[in-house]
């Protein structure tokens, strides 16, 4: 049986990604959690636990999804509310008909991606984020609201928009005040470019060939630092001891026993239950049918997200079991891809272990 710990050294030796920090949890207890190789390639800096990482996507469920939550049961919003209801540059457009549950299953009709960066980084800066929402309101659609899947960064820019346009508060601040503090979370964030830099060590990511710089605290995707860093589909930075205490809560909320307040047991169950009709849970994905990066072991009541810089997380909601995986595999460049192949393996290597009886609450028995 191999070894997750092993996996991750040869993933590091095989330049499947320069470091990365691998986080194991059952029924609650951490029971597996080491940082490997480098986090800066050119600084000759080392990867640890409290490396700092950009997200990605997963700014889509950890800090977006958790927003519309929020709203959801403040009776604030409501899943079926549309577009042209909430926001009126929708309201004479073919996007007025989305509702807000299309745009958190990934079914709402809008492509998946836009480089709007290239038109929007001619502007100044303070322009940026209303140039921005002209684009989406004018993007047009490529199918009918329901009809098919199709991820898509762009319908959870429009889910930013919502939020913002409801709460009053920009997002990183709405998500900080409702959800993170409220957690004692001080190492999930956003980073507001035009504000004061964050004094941290960040797992660097690519070497960015229109900003002219690598990357290290600063968002990777081209379309959040275009307005500022902050956006509904990427912008969020953190650890991966700040990501467990957030799904641990929402996985005790969906078992009927929070610690907190935070979660509402029935939204969260709301939320991870898989539609049969979409085959995704509204803003998480699920494992898919054949080669989910997840592996072969997750149970059908799995929740999850993948992130572009080499992030992820899944959620067996049935086994207890949390597995977080934070890598820098695009540092220096995207082109990368190895960690494709490598995910399933390494999840599949988790749960043999787990399965096996082999982990102990405080780490990894030293006979294996």
């Amino acid at each position: 049986m191999t070894h997750p710990d092993r996996l991750m050294k040869d993933a590091v030796l095989n330049d499947v990604f320069p470091g990365g920090v691998l986080l194991v949890s059952l029924d609650g207890a951490t029971v597996f959690f080491e940082a490997y190789g480098s986090a800066n390639l050119f600084a000759g800096r080392q990867m640890t636990k409290e490396t700092v990482f950009d997200l990605a996507s997963l700014t889509k469920p950890l800090a977006t999804t958790l927003a519309i939550m929020h709203l959801l049961e403040h009776s604030k919003l409501s899943l079926e509310q549309r577009l042209g209801s909430i926001l009126p540059a929708f309201k004479n457009t073919d996007k007025k008909e989305i509702r807000i549950e299309h745009l958190l299953y990934h079914n709402s009709g809008l492509p998946d991606y836009r480089p709007y960066y290239k038109w929007l980084c001619k502007m100044e800066p303070h322009r940026r984020k209303d140039a921005l929402r002209e684009l989406l309101a004018k993007e047009p659609l490529i199918n009918a609201p329901g009809e098919q899947i199709i991820y898509s960064d762009i319908g959870f820019m429009i889910l930013c928009w919502v939020i913002e346009e409801i709460s009053g508060r920009r997002l990183d601040r709405f998500v900080t005040e409702n959800i993170y503090r409220p957690l004692g979370l001080d190492n999930l964030f956003f980073i507001d470019i035009d504000g004061k830099s964050r004094q941290t060590k960040f797992a660097a990511t690519e070497r960015c060939s229109w900003r002219g710089i690598l990357l290290e605290g600063m968002v990777h995707d081209d379309n959040a630092y275009a307005v500022g860093g902050i956006e509904g589909h990427a912008g969020l930075f953190g650890t991966a001891g700040d990501v467990i205490i957030l799904l641990s809560e929402l996985m005790t909320a969906y078992h009927g026993n929070p610690s907190t307040d935070v979660f509402d047991i029935d939204r969260v169950q709301l939320f991870f239950k898989r539609s049969g009709r979409e085959g995704r849970a509204l803003g998480f994905d699920t494992p898919s049918s054949v080669d989910s990066s997840c592996g072969r072991y997750f149970s059908e009541r799995t929740v999850g997200h993948l992130g572009f810089t080499g992030t992820s997380f899944w959620m067996d909601l049935d086994g207890g079991v949390i597995v977080i995986l934070l890598t820098n595999r695009i540092h220096p460049s995207r082109d990368n891809n190895r960690i494709k192949a490598f995910r399933p393996k390494l999840h599949d290597a988790v749960m043999e272990n787990v399965s096996d009886g082999r982990y102990i609450q405080k780490g990894i028995d030293s006979a294996i």
